[in-house]
């Protein structure tokens, strides 16, 4: 199969917490087998921070360096104590999460993470980024996804990324702005209305069944919560040219394992090679493998 170098497509990047590093493999990955660079990213939480940052003009090795040398969660939080494995009881302190539950809006301000964003994504508008590049987040006030497509890059991820209880809303106006996978987690939609065709997207969600006895903590109970309204509105969205699903048994706040969460992204394009090689090519064969194929991994 014949690459088409001109090819103008869409990336899409869902949402999915530390499962997200696994798109920072994806586009190694792709560099690695000449794929061209989209022509539009869409991104919802980590997504949008993967995808915006890379719309900014990071390229993966460099999301790779970032993610694996310098990225340290703790250190841009406001000073609870994280922990992002093991039981999920051990995630912070209680005390201290309810002391800031009873007084603000979230555990965590966001205002390093804010000033991370900046420093990472120079600073850019979305008219200033070398791939354009939209995501989205909720306002809870007037109950309605919001789609960023200007004004600050860094802004616009920090809303996509406040995941209610642990971050506080971003306040832009009158509005205050949560993550926006609870509208969307993988806005296909946003490419189409810019008037894509081909749409590649990248699903980190990996939903599965949970038993009842893996449910014991309010914690648990919510983000599972958050897994199900993101599977049951996924269904809803019309699909991509491509998806590729990539599972494994990371958690959302398996953040010490990025290493091994971006190998697992770059293997899955490299076992999924053939249908996801068609959708960047021309010619007959292709054309078959794309209609066979709509979705890859898993």
């Amino acid at each position: 199969m014949k690459i088409n170098p001109k090819l103008k497509w869409a990336l899409v990047l869902s949402g999915g917490g530390a499962r997200g590093f696994a798109h920072i493999g994806i586009l190694n990955a792709f560099a690695a087998l000449g794929f061209p660079p989209p022509s539009l990213v869409v991104g919802t939480s980590m997504g949008a921070i993967v995808g915006g940052l890379y719309a900014c003009g990071m390229e993966g090795a460099d999301l790779t360096r970032f993610a694996l040398e310098e990225f340290n969660l703790r250190k841009h939080l406001d000073g609870f104590a994280h922990r992002f494995d093991g039981p999920l009881g051990k995630v912070v302190q209680t005390g201290q999460i309810l002391g800031n539950l009873a007084t603000r809006p979230g555990m965590d301000s966001g205002q390093r993470i804010l000033e991370l964003l900046e420093a990472l994504s120079g600073g850019k508008t979305f008219e200033e980024t070398r791939i354009p590049f939209r995501c989205n987040a909720v306002d809870i006030t007037g109950g309605r996804e919001v789609v960023f497509s200007s004004g600050s890059v860094a802004r616009a991820i920090r809303a996509s990324i406040s995941f209610p209880l642990f971050f506080e809303p971003l306040q832009e106006g009158e509005k205050y702005l949560v993550d926006g996978g609870l509208a969307n987690n993988m806005p296909v939609y946003l490419a189409r209305q810019a008037g894509y065709k081909r749409i590649l997207a990248v699903d980190v969600g990996d939903f599965k069944f949970r038993s009842v006895q893996s449910l014991r903590t309010g914690a648990e109970v919510l983000f599972r919560v958050f897994d199900v309204t993101f599977h049951i509105l996924k269904q809803k969205e019309k699909k991509a040219s491509l998806t590729v699903h990539v599972g494994g048994p990371a958690t959302p706040f398996s953040f010490s394992r990025a290493a091994s969460i971006i190998q697992l992204g770059e293997r899955i394009v490299r076992e999924q090679e053939r249908a996801i090689r068609a959708f960047f090519s021309v010619g007959p064969e292709a054309f078959f493998i794309r209609r066979r194929y709509r979705d890859c991994g898993g």
